[in-house]
């Protein structure tokens, strides 16, 4: 099922906190990708339905350097291949000690108008990297090429990024804390409940903000909140 853009627009607009609790409620409490940060975090939310690459232990015998001769390479493949509007997801094995890709495979996933790139290992050229206009989050910078300790597999398969499972087509919101993974199904539900969650939530900081207690406000157990919440929201147009 394709990501409505009336979905994606809500998810750029909601924090991957509050998806993650909107994502509790229905029994999935590991979807939050563990150990990636943003390279640039003023950029907005990322949102984009999940392409995948996935690195395996790499082999001498079998990643040289020449293998980047191949126009097949699936590390080159991927980066043309991933669709605008998708992010790139990749499978890194959480092990940062080579990069996962740099700023020139970057800067192609952001001049085809991919919404941004996702890996559990590291980027080298990060300073680059941070100064594009597309989302980029990793575990931490590193230097050596990819092939010193990776070798590309397989596209577009279910992968495991920082413990987290994606797969192909599972919706990815990143904002300044991290990354979450929404599964394709509930993408849709789970973007309107966030929405209504983040109203609620900015009403009640505004009101603590204000010098109100949050017992009674946060959950609203008094049915003054609710009162309260529904002139607000009537007031704002929320």
């Amino acid at each position: 099922m394709a990501l409505s853009p009336t979905t994606r627009d809500k998810l750029k607009a909601v924090s991957t906190a509050t998806l993650c609790t909107a994502l509790f409620k229905r029994g999935l409490r590991n979807q939050f990708i563990q150990d990636v940060h943003p390279l640039n975090p003023s950029l907005g939310n990322m949102v984009g339905e999940a392409f995948t690459l996935r690195y395996i232990p790499a082999r001498e015998d079998l990643n040289p350097l020449s293998v980047f001769q191949n126009r097949a390479h699936p590390q080159r493949k991927a980066v043309e291949d991933c669709p605008p509007g998708c992010v790139m997801v990749i499978d890194s094995r959480k092990d940062a000690r080579a990069a996962s890709a740099g700023s020139i495979l970057v800067s192609r996933l952001m001049k085809r108008g991919v919404a941004g790139v996702v890996t559990d290992g590291g980027f080298r050229d990060s300073p680059e990297i941070a100064q594009l206009s597309i989302p980029a989050y990793h575990h931490r910078p590193s230097a050596p090429t990819n092939l010193t300790l990776h070798q590309a597999l397989d596209i577009n398969v279910p992968i495991g990024c920082g413990d987290v499972a994606v797969w192909p087509g599972d919706v990815i919101v990143g904002d300044g804390e991290g990354v979450v993974v929404i599964p394709a199904q509930m993408a849709d539900e789970i973007a309107d409940e966030a929405t209504e969650m983040t109203a609620f939530e900015d009403f009640v900081t505004e009101k603590v903000l204000e010098g109100r207690s949050i017992l009674g406000l946060y959950p609203p157990t008094d049915e003054q909140s609710k009162v309260d919440f529904a002139a607000w929201r009537k007031d704002k147009g929320r």
